[in-house]
């Protein structure tokens, strides 16, 4: 069928048959020749030309009754509807026909390159840009079916969504877009910014101008290589189809066809009335009132001068697969005659006659290297997967038709690349001054991960905050990825930051608060040693055992140092110093105030002479207790650091963007074990000295020591709800502080009522001093 719309398809077919018959190496000795039809939109008419095609003769239907050359082979154009109509009746002759595209006939044979990657090009184009909301105008057929089924497949695993899907016959189009243009457009369209158009026919450019009509400007078009524009259309300023994106079959150039269209006139295809119209439209030409033909017409007029809006002399896909149609035939042809020429000759002489089903197993078989150095075969087993241009077409202002190529898709690329785009190059459609977007929902930012909704597409989403610790460092992220646990989410939630190391260090205000009052402490504890020993012959520091005062205060000075190994970086040496030297120290100044608390009672209750518990005390019995007490304590620490000793750890989780470095204790048992040995010792101590509250005497320091240890356990007590709900360096600091405040109670209560005595009331620490006293001497004299 030969419309000014496809006219370049018939050149391309004329400029083959002329090729060939020029080539001595193919077909010698044969020309071949061709007659147009041009189908008129009447299935009688068609029919009617189909009888001539076949018998050779337009008198009696379906009948042969002379010797006029008749065809061999019948290329049905570009039209489906075509073939549809006159297979089934070419089949029945075992005709041959050679089409563009594919058939449902065995003697209908398909030119064109697969289309099978066509889905993945276009997916591929989606995907590059961010289109995952996209709807689809479709030929009705079943190739306009498998297309639907094929793109649906690929787009959902590449998580682009199809928005709508409209399937449009051509004698459908006018009602369809007249009655839903409001449904379509304004409902469906309206938040769709890109649409594909699949063409199966040229009948279906009654979709392009219903589409125009209604100035669908905004939108972005993406489409087969079957489409072309309709130059029959009104020229609007403002064009529906400028930005359009085709994706085109790859094809190489053929040389010599841009000289035969400069060439091809009605002088020299004078039966051709389509070319004659050409040149009446547009070149000024009169006709003759004789014969009809042209004359005045523009001089040395040819048909590349015209606009690309009226004739693209650029050959498109559907004349080059034209143009391999006929080449098809004539190999055919050849290997055809080659056979029959090995045969016997005829008896009487006569030449060899050719029928048309006789072509079929060449033409099935045949497989040859186009004039552009491609191979073509009709096979669609061993066919090649069409690689294609992706073109772009200017059209502003409507009319310059100018088709820029700005990307590839090439399904088997040898290094990988198969999807190119030249976005520089991409002139948009008219009114969109940016990258198009077109999504069902807004990109989800860094930070936020996709969240989908239960009855919607998956293109369709929440945007869902990352959790702590957790980064999405890219848009539409569907999960987000949780941080090392050496780094941590900044706030963002956008990257992964490296943890700082924390610890509780004399730089820090915290560690230079505690190492300073430990070691205020430390000082004044020394000082107070030194009070003594310079006094030790007064009454007050020879009452109660001078020698437990001196190991007590011995005792404290260790407890107060021993702080000192909680702060700073851990390593191996201090964390297991920490607790065996916090147990043992602390377990020699809390016996050592049992001590001093059973020799008071002890000096008060045993009055008698000679009985056996005098004797004891006389001898010092209760300065055993300190190293009883102490032995235990260190069995304990010997048998937890030959268990489980503490070791050094790390914990990444406590505080948000630290590492914290602590000490772990390896055995909590041990831990408690050594903890409840020193609170159980504390417990007695402070038994005894309560009971022992109201002795008499000027010198009884049961009172003080009974105070000191309610200090000492109301500090360990109140520590280890506190201690077990801290973290971090404030863990280690509450330990710190809680050895400093019970030393600190111990040294006040006990001490420093002393030391005001011998340091402001020195009068009172004399014999002079004391009051009259109901008991012996002896008993104040150890």
């Amino acid at each position: 069928r030969i419309m000014p719309l496809n006219y370049q398809t018939a050149l391309s077919f004329i400029f083959a048959i002329e090729e060939i018959n020029r080539n001595p190496h193919l077909l010698p000795n044969i020309s071949l020749g061709y007659e147009f039809h041009n189908l008129l939109p009447s299935y009688w008419r068609l029919l009617e030309s189909v009888f001539i095609l076949h018998t050779g003769q337009n008198e009696i239907p379906n009948y042969t009754c002379g010797k006029e050359s008749k065809s061999v082979a019948l290329l049905t154009g570009t039209s489906w509807a075509t073939s549809a109509q006159i297979g089934p009746l070419l089949e029945l002759y075992k005709f041959p026909q050679v089409r563009v595209d594919n058939g449902q006939f065995p003697s209908l044979y398909q030119v064109a390159p697969k289309d099978a990657f066509l889905v993945h090009g276009m997916v591929s184009l989606m995907l590059h840009f961010s289109w995952t909301w996209v709807g689809m105008f479709v030929a009705e057929g079943h190739k306009g079916l498998q297309f639907v089924s094929d793109i649906r497949g690929q787009a959902d695993k590449s998580r682009v969504c199809i928005a709508f899907v409209k399937m449009i016959s051509s004698s459908y189009a006018s009602y369809f877009f007249h009655t839903e243009k409001n449904d379509i457009i304004a409902r469906e369209a309206s938040p769709v910014n890109v649409v594909i158009i699949y063409y199966d026919t040229d009948s279906l450019n009654h979709v392009n101008h219903y589409i125009r009509l209604h100035l669908v400007t905004w939108k972005v078009w993406v489409t087969n290589s079957q489409w072309h524009a309709d130059v029959a259309g009104i020229n609007f300023i403002l064009d529906t189809f400028h930005g359009l994106l085709i994706f085109s079959h790859h094809h190489g150039k053929i040389s010599g066809f841009n000289e035969f269209i400069q060439k091809a006139t009605p002088s020299r295809y004078p039966e051709d009335t389509i070319l004659s119209l050409f040149w009446f439209q547009n070149f000024h030409c009169s006709v003759s009132e004789f014969d009809c033909s042209l004359k005045n017409c523009t001089p040395n007029a040819s048909l590349a001068w015209l606009p690309e809006n009226i004739f693209d002399p650029v050959m498109s896909d559907w004349s080059y697969n034209i143009y391999n149609a006929v080449y098809a035939v004539a190999y055919a042809l050849q290997e055809m005659s080659l056979q029959q020429i090995q045969m016997p000759p005829m008896e009487d002489g006569g030449t060899m006659i050719f029928y048309p089903w006789q072509l079929h197993p060449f033409m099935k078989n045949i497989q040859f290297t186009s004039p552009a150095g491609e191979q073509v075969n009709l096979d669609l087993t061993r066919k090649l997967d069409a690689n294609y241009n992706i073109l772009n077409l200017w059209n502003f202002p409507e009319g310059l038709r100018l088709k820029v190529k700005v990307g590839e898709f090439v399904p088997h690329s040898p290094l990988g690349q198969h999807f190119t785009i030249y976005e520089h190059l991409i002139k948009w459609a008219t009114e969109i001054t940016e990258l198009p977007h077109s999504s069902c929902s807004e990109s989800c930012h860094p930070g936020f991960r996709k969240s989908l909704q239960e009855g919607k597409p998956v293109c369709c989403f929440a945007c869902t905050p990352c959790l702590e610790n957790e980064i999405a460092n890219d848009t539409d992220i569907e999960q987000c990825v949780m941080c090392p646990e050496q780094e941590y989410a900044n706030i963002q939630r956008t990257h992964c930051l490296q943890k700082s190391v924390m610890f509780l260090a004399y730089e820090d205000p915290l560690g230079k608060t505690l190492a300073g009052i430990a070691l205020s402490f430390t000082i004044i504890t020394s000082a107070v040693l030194g009070l003594f020993v310079k006094h030790r012959d007064t009454p007050i520091v020879k009452a109660n055992n001078r020698a437990l005062s001196y190991t007590l205060l011995i005792s404290l000075t260790f407890c107060f140092l021993c702080s000192l190994l909680f702060i700073g970086r851990p390593n191996t040496a201090t964390c297991i110093l920490q607790h065996t030297t916090f147990a043992v120290v602390f377990t020699v100044a809390v016996s050592t105030v049992l001590a001093k608390t059973i020799t008071v009672v002890l000096a008060f209750k045993v009055t008698a002479p000679g009985r056996r518990m005098r004797q004891l005390l006389v001898s010092g019995g209760p300065n055993y207790i300190i190293p009883i007490c102490s032995l235990i304590q260190l069995t304990l620490c010997g048998v937890w650091m030959g268990t489980s000793p503490p070791y050094i750890d790390t914990d990444a989780h406590s505080e948000n963007g630290h590492i914290i470095i602590t000490c772990n204790k390896g055995s909590l048992t041990a831990f408690y074990c050594v903890l409840g040995y020193l609170g159980s010792l504390a417990l007695l101590s402070f038994t005894v000295a309560f009971l022992a509250r109201n002795l008499p005497d000027t010198f009884n320091e049961a009172k003080f020591l009974t105070f000191s240890m309610l200090v000492f356990c109301s500090v360990w007590v109140t520590f280890l709800p506190v201690y077990h709900s801290s973290k971090g360096k404030v863990m280690v600091a509450m330990e710190v502080f809680s050895m400093l405040a019970s030393g600190a109670g111990l040294l006040v209560c006990i001490f420093a009522p002393k030391c005001f005595i011998i340091l402001f009331r020195p009068e009172r620490n004399s014999l002079h001093g004391f009051r009259v006293n109901k008991y012996p001497e002896e008993k104040v004299t150890f």
